[in-house]
């Protein structure tokens, strides 16, 4: 369901809104409708497993609104490009937020990293220590 190692979403899911686009582009940009927001919602979709819905709604927790995400793009004068981008933008989003985790592997500190750290920390004392003290 995925190409190049992106999600693939279904049209279906998403719901597509107009409006007039701000910036260059002279007249072209008063009389069309380039800005594209896509809204998608989560909650409904029937594209991800219960599992990575979870794990998506914890990793897009600030861009979720009431279950949707919006994604807006007007970086293109045509309304078409504006759509594409859309479109990869919120599958890239998605497929970023349902890799699963990689499990942490413990390690110890080497020898040389907690000398360095004692060693940091004994300059830090005797700084300190220098600071305290009569002035003569």
């Amino acid at each position: 369901m995925s190409h190049n190692g992106r999600l693939s979403l279904p049209e279906s899911e998403m719901t597509w809104r107009f409006s007039r686009s701000s910036g260059a582009g002279g007249q072209h940009v008063n009389t069309t409708d380039t800005r594209v927001e896509l809204i998608w919602s989560l909650t409904d979709t029937t594209a991800l497993s219960p599992a990575q819905k979870e794990l998506a709604a914890q990793r897009l927790s600030n861009r979720l609104v009431g279950g949707t995400i919006t994604v807006v793009s007007s970086q293109y004068r045509s309304q078409h490009r504006n759509r594409e981008a859309a479109r990869v933008r919120l599958e890239d989003l998605v497929s970023q937020a349902v890799v699963p985790p990689k499990p942490r592997r413990a390690t110890r500190p080497s020898r040389a990293s907690k000398e360095r750290r004692l060693d940091a920390k004994k300059r830090r004392s005797s700084i300190k220590q220098g600071r305290s003290g009569s002035w003569e």
